[in-house]
């Protein structure tokens, strides 16, 4: 199979779908890669290591678009690649369609076949390919927090770790998965006080032991969130549903129980944000203050560190991609049915039911 690698477009976004060793898999199991130039820049990675690995460096996503059958991305594909897909196209990457019916019913007007990195399933139910970039956005967002609290860029001026004789940091983490473990090991670490809260208390059980007392956990009813809010240096937003817009935990009128300068990390932007009042931002221009709160909210958090975040992907995606290349779409699907669970778009019809429902559109499973 033609498997294509075109260089991502969305803002400041440096990642790339598959690195030089990925290349070398797929090319060492029969298959075509295709590499727009310049797509491995923003991970340190030249064209020239794709090309000693044997793939075909080519100029433009244009002839990616037109020499694949197999389109491996990382973000959801913008507008102007959109326009680029075909039916004969299968595109493999994240999508997070819940948010964004623009882009859903534009992709069914495509007539590609669209398998969103987001809801692929393991055995257990877990997302596989999901959880490496939640690992590093959770990382992130302890990280940027803290540098988002500091009074030069509007934050209350707080240190993470306090100094000996001044408390630290509180910062409050809504999610216990694997975004929110992240957030709360690195918070920890910094030095600040972590409350990690959740409305699974299995969850709360494993994390009290993996986190051995660093962080306290605390069931996330309404009344404990707003209870928290209003002790909260920092609060991480790290809540997922399935192919679903992320909840609305906090509502613009809880901001008035904050302390100002406080700073919130919505992790969950992606699937619309957690808090009420999120936004997509940039890297570029990350932040933004409602009623005297900062929001951090960058919709590609784990494209700050891509040379991190490139390989973390890569290490996730490459079964996959080795097996919808060598199997075919049909056949990998079929053989895998938690690969078939990443099945968002086919045919011109939106497959995925949580996501047909939260664009509005009637869900037309194409698989028994």
């Amino acid at each position: 199979m033609r498997v294509g690698v075109p260089t991502e477009i969305k803002q400041q976004e440096g990642r790339v779908a598959l690195t030089p060793a990925g290349a070398r898999e797929l090319i060492a199991h029969g298959h075509e890669v295709l590499v727009q130039a310049g797509a491995g820049a923003g991970s340190r990675i030249p064209d020239e290591a794709y090309a000693l690995q044997g793939a075909t460096v080519v100029a433009t996503a244009e002839d990616v678009f037109d020499g694949a059958e197999l389109i491996v991305k990382v973000k959801e594909p913008q507008p102007g690649e959109v326009a680029l897909l075909r039916p004969e196209h299968t595109l493999f990457t994240y999508l997070h369609l819940a948010p964004d019916p623009e882009l859903a019913h534009g992709l069914c007007r495509s007539g590609a076949t669209c398998i969103a990195y987001e809801t692929v399933e393991d055995e257990h139910g877990r997302l596989p390919l999901l959880a490496p970039m939640s690992e590093v956005a959770g990382r992130i967002a302890a990280q940027v927090g803290a540098a988002a609290l500091v009074a030069p860029s509007g934050g209350r001026g707080v240190l993470m770790s306090g100094v000996p004789g001044v408390a630290p940091a509180r910062v409050v983490v809504i999610g216990g998965g694997v975004a929110g473990t992240g957030a709360a090991r690195v918070a920890a670490g910094m030095g600040a006080e972590v409350v990690v809260m959740d409305r699974s208390i299995a969850r709360l059980r494993e994390l009290d032991a993996e986190l051995a007392g660093r962080v306290t956990t605390r069931f996330a009813s309404s009344l404990a969130v707003e209870e928290a809010l209003a002790e909260a240096d920092l609060v991480i937003g790290a809540v997922l549903v399935k192919g679903a817009r992320a909840p609305r935990l906090v509502r613009r009128e809880h901001l008035a129980r904050m302390r100002p300068g406080a700073v919130l990390v919505d992790i969950s932007i992606d699937q619309g944000g957690c808090f009420e009042t999120s936004r997509p931002t940039t890297h570029a221009e990350p932040t933004y203050e409602v009623d005297g709160v900062v929001h951090y909210c960058v919709a590609n958090m784990p494209g700050a560190v891509p040379v991190t975040s490139t390989q973390a992907l890569t290490n996730a995606t490459l079964p996959y991609v080795l097996a919808l290349a060598g199997c075919g779409v049909d056949g990998a699907l079929e053989a895998d049915r938690g690969l078939a669970a990443g099945l968002n778009v086919a045919g011109g019809r939106i497959v995925h039911p949580v996501v047909a429902a939260e664009v509005g559109a009637p869900a037309e499973p194409v698989l028994a």
